[in-house]
């Protein structure tokens, strides 16, 4: 009994200074290999990766084969890998959680190159699909009316199984954009609303139609449920005037070039109507005796 006991004592220690010695050349190989790049690369960028791609390695080596010290002399092979695919789940968790991202995003047709997308608060045009992220050329953050950086963004695919992933071109490549134009109480607006849906209208007419086509397309698919493309303009009232709002369609990637296109023919059209001005923050005195109506002067004023 003290000889078998001697014996597994004995056999413990040798796996265990092996172990160490493992540790220990993996740990000094790692050094070398940063110490290379290091000296070799300046981008810190770069760097990063290496490192983390070496710390990687590193980690699945150790598990890999101090596994198979302490492994030798259990009978069960299914024992080792499972013990093994938990070593490397924990050692190489972000990389496998993004290599499965890229499986979803391919298998599921998420995006495509070309797609604008909008993720984790990050809006832009899908470049590149890599194994374990993705690229994207911003779109809007300081630059209005979502047009680009010129940035290129990485995100890791990892997010589009944990965050909110939205298409702005997928099904259904258009977006319904605003455009509040606001009049003074004194102006006709009856009028300016009919010159603004006229407007609208001219704009957006091929739009309305290529949507409806788009709609149909993407309605045997999707549930979307749109039923009226065409343009509108609503009535609101604000503190300093009448606010018409132009609500209309228009292609994912020309927002902004639509709108400056309506501005123009709403300025070049107001700018011929004495009965229209646009309205803006000044000041003014109401004399309700010389300028309210009627029924709205006091009983006694003369």
């Amino acid at each position: 009994m003290n000889n078998v006991l001697s014996f597994v004592a004995r056999d413990v220690k040798i796996k265990l200074l092996v172990s160490i010695a493992i540790i220990f050349i993996v740990w000094l190989v790692k050094k070398v290999v940063l110490h290379i790049v290091y000296n070799r690369v300046e981008d810190v960028h770069v760097r990063y990766g290496w490192r983390k791609g070496v710390n990687y390695a590193a980690n699945a080596s150790i598990i890999l084969f101090v596994g198979l010290v302490w492994i030798n002399g259990m009978r069960s092979f299914a024992t080792y890998f499972g013990l093994l695919s938990a070593g490397v789940s924990i050692a190489l968790k972000d990389p496998i959680l993004n290599f499965a991202g890229w499986l979803f995003i391919v298998t599921e047709q998420q995006f495509k190159i070309g797609d604008r997308v909008e993720i984790s608060g990050h809006i832009g045009d899908v470049i590149d699909i890599g194994l374990f992220e993705f690229l994207m050329i911003e779109v809007g953050n300081w630059v209005d009316a979502d047009q680009s950086t010129g940035r290129i963004i990485h995100i890791p695919n990892e997010l589009v199984l944990t965050s909110p992933l939205v298409n702005y071109t997928k099904g259904f490549p258009y977006i319904w954009n605003e455009i509040g134009v606001l009049i003074t109480f004194e102006s006709n607006w009856k009028k300016a609303k009919v010159i603004l849906q006229e407007i609208a209208a001219r704009h957006a007419e091929k739009v309305s139609e290529a949507a409806r086509k788009s709609i149909e397309k993407a309605s045997r698919k999707y549930a979307i449920l749109y039923k009226n493309t065409t343009p509108r303009v609503y009535t609101t009232v604000e503190d300093s005037g009448v606010m018409l709002t132009i609500r209309y369609l228009c292609w994912v990637r020309n927002r902004r070039g639509s709108a400056e296109a309506i501005w123009e023919d709403v300025l070049n059209a107001f700018a011929k109507c004495d009965d229209i001005d646009l309205a803006y923050p000044t000041e003014r005195f109401y004399n309700n005796l010389l300028e309210g109506k009627p029924g709205t002067k006091p009983k006694n004023a003369k």
